[in-house]
């Protein structure tokens, strides 16, 4: 648009309702005036993002403030020079379109960052929905003619300036949680400070780990430093893949890091995997998924080990070829033992299951009523499609594309579909998210479990507890007060299971690890619950709990095991 005020004239457009692709710091936004909700259902309709929450932008503190809560250490992550997201609890009368956080009480909030910014925020309007201009799935865009080509059916106008942009750098999410600020996404303002090990660590070997599947980052090592890269994303597709190489490609070159060894997940198909596996110049090592998480959260505090793992997460490739998610190891830098798990049960569809938790619901029915579910007067059974239900179950039972899974995740999503929550998904976490949102604050009660014993494993057994789910759903028992005393009985659960392991082993510090630990009624109940019994706990400060920090697990388990160092779990090492 040819203007003598072109700045103007797009602050007269977004206050109009229309949608503007401009370009900023670490690639396009997306704006629209987040009060406007006929252009905020547009902006999801054309974007094709149902129902995952938008960011918002304002210009200022106390702007914030007028949309939601924000406390001491939230106001200093805001203000941070950082500049992240920061997920901060709505207002009761926030101002915002409903359909910028659907069914969810939190908002993500950011300052301006860039000139533009500032300028673009001198409008109307209080919030300007501000999210990654890109095709669903695919990296956010960097140059004009790719932002062109990609968002013309998406954008009404673009505002573009000749600056390159090198290399794609998504905004950073975090969220304050025990009164410490929280990485969910590391990237813009974070990238490439590096992670500090302890001194005594800089005799190891140079690595390059390329992470998972899923929230994908690499990190490479240096001496004392790990540089964890900027998101990725879900490694699903070329255009992913590429940025993959690119981003590994640009960190070698500007940190002058050569490294001799590349780790990567025990998964095979995995295209970061295959990826490792194609530089033939170095040497390769795989480190199963859980331990990795593990091992990133005790390279954060500084932990050698051995200590008490909790990770949990919706999957990850077991070192027996089942699909993980619910782990009790014990654990060093080297090598760990599976100690514990949640109870194997068929993952029908494999991952479609994790897109529709009727899926999981019916199966876990069906673990502990067999056919008898069919007759429990409950409204999740009474609106079930028998045929579709049966075909489930016939996979499930049979074992065809219905691998055995152990999946915190999938334990969550099942639930959330028994209360009515949510039997599809719109994007990863959404049911659990949703699950977290609805419960009563003040329920104190749980439901019973079971630690069973097989052949020197433990064995988390929830029929108790879903038997109570289900009665409870038949008497009536609002939705809320169930999701609560189901969280108060996961945090139960696994401080009993922790003291048992601390009988037989004599450990007692605890990291907590995997995407689960997002949650924060968990992390929190379980790390209160942990510290009255006399436990060391450590969470994540400095790097993602779910998988975005998995590569800086991977590194320092790969370096540890390159310089020859020996664990104390031979029978559990990764490889």
């Amino acid at each position: 648009l040819a203007s003598r005020d072109p700045v103007g004239v797009y602050v007269s457009l977004l206050s109009r309702g229309r949608i503007l692709a401009m370009k900023g710091l670490g690639g396009f936004h997306l704006a629209v005036d987040a009060a406007d909700h006929r252009a905020v259902v547009r902006l999801r309709r054309r974007k094709h993002r149902e129902e995952k929450p938008l960011a918002v932008m304002v210009r200022d503190l106390p702007t914030a403030r007028e949309l939601a809560h924000v406390d001491d250490e939230e106001a200093r992550a805001l203000t941070s020079i950082q500049r992240p997201i920061v997920l901060l609890r709505k207002r009761r009368r926030h101002g915002l379109s409903p359909q910028v956080t659907p069914r969810n009480r939190f908002v993500g909030i950011m300052l301006p960052y860039t000139p533009l910014h500032h300028l673009l925020m001198e409008g109307p309007y209080r919030a300007l929905v501000m999210t990654s201009g890109n095709r669903t799935e695919e990296p956010i865009n960097i140059r004009n003619e790719e932002a062109f080509d990609n968002l013309r059916g998406i954008a009404d106008y673009f505002l573009v300036h000749d600056r390159d942009i090198h290399l794609r750098s998504d905004d950073s999410v975090v969220r304050v949680v025990g009164g410490v600020t929280r990485q969910i996404r590391r990237s813009r303002g974070y990238v490439p400070v590096p992670v500090f090990l302890p001194e005594q660590w800089k005799d190891l070997p140079r690595v390059l780990a390329v992470g998972g599947e899923l929230k994908n980052t690499v990190c490479l090592t240096r001496r004392n430093e790990a540089f964890l890269s900027q998101h990725i994303g879900d490694l699903e597709n070329l255009e992913t893949e590429e940025f993959l190489r690119l981003t590994v490609s640009h960190l070698e070159r500007i940190l002058e890091i050569k490294p001799s060894l590349v780790a990567h997940d025990l998964h095979p198909d995995y295209l970061s995997t295959r990826y490792a596996l194609e530089r033939s110049s170095s040497a390769t090592t795989a480190v199963q998924h859980h331990h990795a998480h593990v091992v990133s959260c005790m390279a954060e505090h500084g932990l050698e080990g051995p200590v008490i793992g909790l990770a949990f997460d919706g999957t990850g490739y077991g070192s027996d070829g089942k699909v993980w998610g619910c782990e009790f190891l014990l654990a060093d830098l080297v090598s760990f033992r599976r100690r514990g798990h949640l109870e194997y049960v068929p993952l029908p569809g494999g991952d479609a299951a994790s897109r529709s938790p009727w899926r999981m619901a019916l199966v876990y029915l069906y673990h502990v009523f067999e056919e008898d579910l069919f007759d429990l007067p409950i409204r999740f059974v009474q609106r079930l499609d028998r045929r579709k239900a049966r075909v489930i179950l016939q996979m499930a039972r049979g074992g065809f594309n219905a691998p055995l899974t152990s999946s915190c995740g999938r334990l969550f999503d099942a639930v959330a579909a028994l209360l009515g929550i949510r039997d599809e998904i719109a994007y990863e976490g959404q049911a659990a998210v949703e699950l977290e949102m609805c419960q009563s604050p003040r329920e104190n009660g749980a439901y019973g479990w079971e630690i069973a014993e097989e052949a020197g494993m433990m064995i988390i057994r929830v029929r108790e507890t879903l038997r109570g789910i289900v009665g409870d759903l038949v008497r009536g028992v609002p939705k809320g007060i169930i999701s609560r005393r189901f969280h108060n009985t996961g945090v139960r659960l696994c401080a009993a299971a922790c003291e048992r392991i601390r009988e037989q082993e004599g450990l007692s510090t605890v990291v907590l690890s995997g995407g689960s630990f997002q949650n924060v009624t968990l992390l929190l109940g379980l790390t209160r619950a942990l510290e009255q019994r006399g436990f060391s706990v450590h969470s994540h400060r400095l790097g993602p709990a779910n998988d975005g920090g998995l590569a800086l697990g991977q590194a320092v388990c790969a370096g540890w095991r390159h310089a020859g160092r020996k664990g104390a779990f031979e029978e559990g090492r990764s490889t």
